[in-house]
């Protein structure tokens, strides 16, 4: 545990801003931890599984920013409520549906089973004709080309576009539209890329005991982390004879390949190896597998360079929303695609950033003093090295 202590300066160090995110983006985070000190036993046991659960991915591929920050979040942020509040019931029906409703009864059109495939651009001072001059000025998306479900095409115009994709969705948008791909800011969207998941759902003859409702687990399968959750519990499935459980497996390329049966066996057997011989007694009924290649962002050394922000700088009509997008809010994962679409539609309507938006609480103050101290020698280091003020990242590298 004291081998751990070094890494106190580096959560010190990372405030979340910019400056931080460039320099801690450089390495991964099992180079930090080793870097400063910490023991195999010590990154095996601990640091590894929260960055697989985390982040999806192991820790040499993982960004160390990306790390810290996801830590800093869910752990230091809130030491007395890590646990993350699953929705009561089915989040289609709880959540997703009514919203949608809503959005119907104010004049919104979903169009289902369409797909984007390209975009037309328009200089933002011409008065009509599309821009094919990768010089010219700032350019607007004035049409959406999509691709319907029986393959035939669909026009939208387009006053505003709202890219709510992840890593690896908006690699392929670049890579598929020549239009956007004039642009140096868009081609960098390019090196974007995602980790896979893989989504298993059991369903037993008998109700069986669960010590939490979420679970997070490591250790089957090298480099590929587990979460599972009992549905029973979680959607109050109170009719349910049997129980229902999730198991999701995170970095899992190695497991998507595997028949849905052999996937289904597996994660039953391993289910078993954690909740004993009441699991192991009861029997599959029912299961559904789910795929997910590329599914989830990866946030590998480098990838903050190519993270959008939630303006286009080159077409001034799109705005990027989702946990990719770079911000100074400081919250990951769901909770930070949130903040992100606020401050997308602030943005648009042409409000200040944080109107809506729920600032993080102030830091523990341990926190706050680790912080402190931190700064203060930065600002001392300043005075003697000048403007080029030397990072913890520096002397380890």
């Amino acid at each position: 545990l004291a081998s751990a202590a070094p890494l106190v300066l580096a959560f010190s160090e990372f405030d979340d801003s910019p400056e931080a995110w460039e320099l801690y983006d450089k390495i991964s985070f099992r180079d930090l931890c080793t870097r400063l000190g910490v023991t195999r036993r010590m990154y095996t046991e601990a640091f590894e599984p929260m960055v697989l659960t985390g982040l999806f991915a192991p820790g040499h591929e993982c960004s160390a920013a990306a790390a810290l920050g996801m830590a800093y979040f869910f752990v230091l942020k809130h030491q007395n409520s890590f646990d993350v509040r699953w929705c009561k019931g089915n989040i289609g029906e709880k959540i997703f549906s009514p919203w949608v409703e809503q959005m119907k009864q104010r004049g919104v059109t979903f169009r289902t089973s369409t797909r984007a495939v390209d975009f037309e651009l328009m200089d933002v001072d011409s008065t009509g004709g599309l821009n094919v001059d990768e010089t010219s000025e700032i350019s607007e998306i004035s049409t959406v080309v999509c691709k319907s479900y029986d393959n035939s095409e669909v026009r939208l115009q387009a006053d505003i576009v709202v890219f709510a994709v992840g890593a690896a969705a908006l690699s392929g948008l670049v890579r598929s539209s020549a239009s956007l791909a004039r642009y140096a800011e868009w081609r960098r969207f390019a090196n974007l890329r995602g980790t896979s998941v893989l989504a298993t759902r059991l369903y037993l003859d008998v109700r069986i005991e669960t010590p939490y409702t979420a679970n997070a687990c490591w250790g089957f399968d090298r480099e590929v982390g587990m979460t599972w959750f009992d549905i029973t519990r979680l959607h109050q499935l109170e009719d349910e004879v049997g129980s229902v459980i999730e198991i999701d497996f995170y970095h899992s390329n190695s497991i998507l390949i595997m028949t849905d049966a052999d996937i289904v066996a597996k994660a039953k057997a391993q289910l078993d190896s954690m909740l004993g011989a009441e699991c192991a007694r009861a029997r599959v009924i029912d299961a559904a597998v789910v795929r997910l290649p590329a599914g989830v962002n990866w946030y590998f050394p480098g990838s903050y360079a190519h993270m959008p922000d939630t303006r286009s700088s080159s077409i001034s009509n799109t705005f990027f929303v989702g946990d990719l997008v770079r911000t100074r809010h400081g919250s990951w994962s769901q909770e930070k695609a949130y903040v992100s679409g606020i401050e997308a539609a602030n943005a648009i309507l042409g409000r200040s950033h944080t109107q809506g938006v729920i600032p993080l609480g102030p830091d523990e103050p341990h926190v706050a003093a680790g912080r402190s101290t931190v700064a203060a020698g930065r600002k001392v280091m300043k005075q003697v090295f000048g403007r080029m003020t030397p990072s913890l990242v520096d002397f380890i590298s």
